[in-house]
């Protein structure tokens, strides 16, 4: 099963960081977020990745290119114009980059990428460029997989009010935003996604909270994963500073490899 990383947006309120530099490459102790995020699905074994870019995407391009270059222990003999790799710590994953331009929103980025023949199977994960979370991968896909809906997300309970999910057990009967309701859950991705999902795309300026997945989940497609444990966003120079401390003191709930 592939994974879709959508790492396409300007992120202002990480201005500090993104003037320079895509979000996605926005570093925690040396490595950018976005390998964090990938580190996470290859744990579980899922190293084939979609990438979806916009800004600064030529940023994230050449960090790929250069990726076995920098973290190899090499020679190079400059006279001959020879390289010989002596380590090479590089991981064993398939990367697509993906430019699905400027002037679109998410469902249709996601939309080419399926149109496009860069999802090969039926089923595929997603999830955003912004956030590491020690949610199990494998046990995601066996919830989708057992319960025969359209989509998955993970779904957790956080302090303040953002997209809110409404349950019937696990199925999503709506999906909708800011409304007060203490027992209330958010989607914080991760999600799993079959194909037929296109059906609920219409158009080029749909964001992913809002029409397709407020139908899906009338539609009762729409299954919740809920994570209790460790999930953390980087929407912020504080949240990034936080997540940096947390690597340096060892504490990294995230990183199961």
């Amino acid at each position: 099963m592939q994974v879709v990383i959508l790492a396409w947006w300007l992120w202002t309120r990480l201005s500090e960081e993104t003037t320079l530099k895509p979000k996605p490459m926005v570093e925690i102790w040396w490595k950018p977020i976005l390998w964090h995020i990938m580190k996470i699905y290859s744990h579980h074994w899922y190293k084939d990745f979609v990438i979806c870019l916009w800004y600064k995407w030529y940023y994230i391009k050449e960090w790929f290119a250069n990726y076995f270059l920098h973290n190899s222990d090499v020679t190079f003999d400059l006279k001959n114009n020879q390289m010989t790799v002596h380590n090479n710590n590089s991981e064993d994953w398939k990367v697509t980059l993906v430019d699905t331009w400027d002037d679109t929103m998410t469902w249709w980025r996601i939309k080419k990428v399926i149109d496009w023949w860069f999802i090969n199977w039926d089923e595929f994960m997603l999830t955003y460029w912004d956030g590491v979370s020690d949610v199990n991968i494998k046990e995601l896909v066996e919830f989708h997989k057992n319960n025969w809906k359209l989509a998955t997300l993970t779904a957790v309970q956080p302090e303040w009010k953002f997209w809110k999910l409404w349950l019937d057990w696990d199925k999503i009967y709506e999906f909708a935003e800011k409304k007060d309701n203490e027992d209330s859950y958010i989607n914080w991705w991760f999600m799993v996604l079959n194909k037929k999902v296109v059906q609920y795309i219409s158009g080029d300026n749909m964001p992913f909270e809002k029409d397709p997945l407020e139908k899906i989940a009338s539609d009762w497609e729409l299954m919740a994963y809920k994570h209790k444990w460790f999930w953390q966003a980087m929407d912020t120079l504080k949240n990034r500073h936080d997540l940096e401390d947390m690597w340096k003191n060892w504490n990294t709930p995230w990183k199961k490899w």
